[in-house]
């Protein structure tokens, strides 16, 4: 007591009455804190506590512990990698998360079709639109992109590609599918944490096809109406357009025959293959043409006495429709109403058809032209070049330095520039000189033979198909003649 009434005694004597309330106020406000930290501490220990207890000591439902289980334990006992937000910036390296890595390889089971997602390519699609409609991130892209030095194929990918996708859990490509063609393609599959590339070659069974045809307008629709392929019919045209013009020498009554392979796969048709054999009848005139495959594996088509049917030029770059303006050295222009020279002839027919080139060559140009438009232009050997104008648009892999082969579809019928409507305008120069395209090619040289060194082989290799050929015209004709009689 005397050391408490000393401390009092000290206290008043030295600070007055207010300083020592407040203090004492302080003091307790301390006190409180200290105690409430404390039991704040008592109960982290006891969360953290919470957090370490063993999966396998929790209690278990005895009644049925083999069907049961909860959700919330499944996620912990399988964990999917959760991978952070994408990052604006994209100048630094891509993140390769920790477990990427651990990922399981696929099933040696072969996956359900109903477990794959499957897209097909559209134009302006690219790579990464598509991860992101299948849910992909752009770094699962970066992962198969740069997996494997095959993988590169991805790079370049274009519209009717089939793109199939086996994705178990969220974010996690196990396998990847990529048809160029149903018969062609790339099979990426994960495995150790990086994906092996197989490529897919099926063999489709080949089916023969004999055709015959009449025309009462266009080769086209004659084609269309026996139910021959858009692609068959242009090729037909191309082996014959060396010979004859389809623009303007087709006649009613017209008529032709042809041998042709159909693919299919599991009993579907998949695509066209060759064209055996082809006869037209044009102005009661006959032109056969049998393909042959010559000593050095090169495929070719071939008249019975062995020429080529393949002409230095195409005698028009368009497998149809009609002449809509001549070449002329003076013609009133139907926009600017003066006459003029028209250094070409033009070909009226549908925006969009394709056009194609009338010889191997390569292209020096392929951009917008003043009243052209849209021009391709071809420099040929000897000193030949030819000219394509007003186009829609180009194919694709069409600019300059580009070598192409007679018969490419270098680009599509438009009406760019100061056309007046849908047309090709096509010129043809020899050694800059503009020249009738319609009348020129009857003075350039003639079709390269098969060699004479190779004549027997061939003679023998084309007997087989044209026998066979003649076997299925006789039998057409029986059939039409029999029907006639009833």
């Amino acid at each position: 007591m005397k050391l408490i009434d000393f401390t009092r005694q000290f206290l008043s004597r030295y600070y007055p009455r207010q300083h020592m309330i407040a203090a004492g106020f302080l003091s307790l406000v301390l006190l409180i804190m200290l105690v409430a930290s404390g039991n704040d501490a008592s109960h982290a220990s006891q969360r953290s506590e919470l957090v370490k207890i063993p999966l396998n000591n929790l209690p278990q439902d005895s009644s049925n512990s083999e069907t049961r289980q909860d959700p919330a334990l499944a996620l912990i006992d399988n964990p999917v990698p959760v991978y952070p937000e994408e990052s604006a910036d994209t100048s630094g390296e891509i993140d390769r998360s920790p477990g990427l890595d651990e990922l399981p390889g696929p099933s040696s089971d072969e996956p359900d079709d109903s477990a794959w997602q499957h897209v097909e390519v559209q134009p302006g699609d690219n790579l990464s639109k598509i991860f992101s409609r299948v849910g992909l991130s752009d770094r699962e892209l970066f992962h198969v992109v740069n997996s494997h030095d095959e993988a590169k194929v991805l790079n370049r990918i274009y519209p009717g590609y089939q793109l199939s996708f086996l994705i178990p859990k969220p974010g996690v490509l196990e396998q990847l599918r990529v048809l160029k063609s149903p018969m062609e393609g790339y099979l990426f599959s994960l495995v150790d944490g990086f994906y092996d590339v197989e490529t897919i070659i099926r063999e489709p069974e080949v089916r023969q096809v004999f055709k015959h045809g009449t025309i009462t307008d266009s080769l086209f629709l004659a084609g269309q109406r026996e139910d021959i392929p858009s692609l068959t019919i242009m090729e037909m045209a191309n082996i014959f357009g060396g010979v004859i013009d389809f623009i303007l020498d087709p006649r009613l009554g017209d008529h032709f025959s042809i041998l042709f392979e159909e693919n299919y796969l599991d009993g579907e048709f998949v695509g066209t293959g060759d064209i055996i054999a082809a006869q037209f009848t044009n102005q009661g005139e006959q032109h056969v043409a049998v393909q042959y495959q010559d000593e050095s594996g090169g495929i070719g088509y071939f008249n019975p006495q062995g020429e080529s049917m393949r002409k230095a030029f195409l005698r028009t770059p368009l497998d149809v429709f009609r002449i809509s303006s001549n070449f002329s050295r003076a013609r009133r222009h139907p926009v600017l109403n003066t006459t003029r020279a028209h250094k070409g002839t033009d070909y009226a027919a549908p925006r969009g058809t394709p056009v194609r080139a009338t010889s191997d060559g390569t292209v020096t140009w392929a951009a917008r032209n003043g009243s052209f438009g849209n021009l391709v232009v071809v420099k040929h050997s000897g000193g030949f070049e030819t000219k394509y104008a007003h186009l829609n648009g180009y194919a694709s892999g069409i600019k300059k330095g580009s070598r192409i082969r007679q018969g490419d579809i270098i680009g599509y019928v438009g009406a760019t520039g100061s056309a007046t409507g849908p047309h090709l305008h096509y010129e043809f120069l020899v050694n800059g000189v503009h020249q009738n395209p319609r009348t020129i090619l009857d003075k350039l040289p003639e079709a390269v033979s098969v060699p004479e060194q190779e004549q027997d082989r061939f003679q023998q290799q084309i007997s087989q198909i044209l026998d066979h050929f003649r076997q299925l015209e006789h039998t057409r004709l029986l059939a039409q003649q029999q029907l006639g009689a009833e």
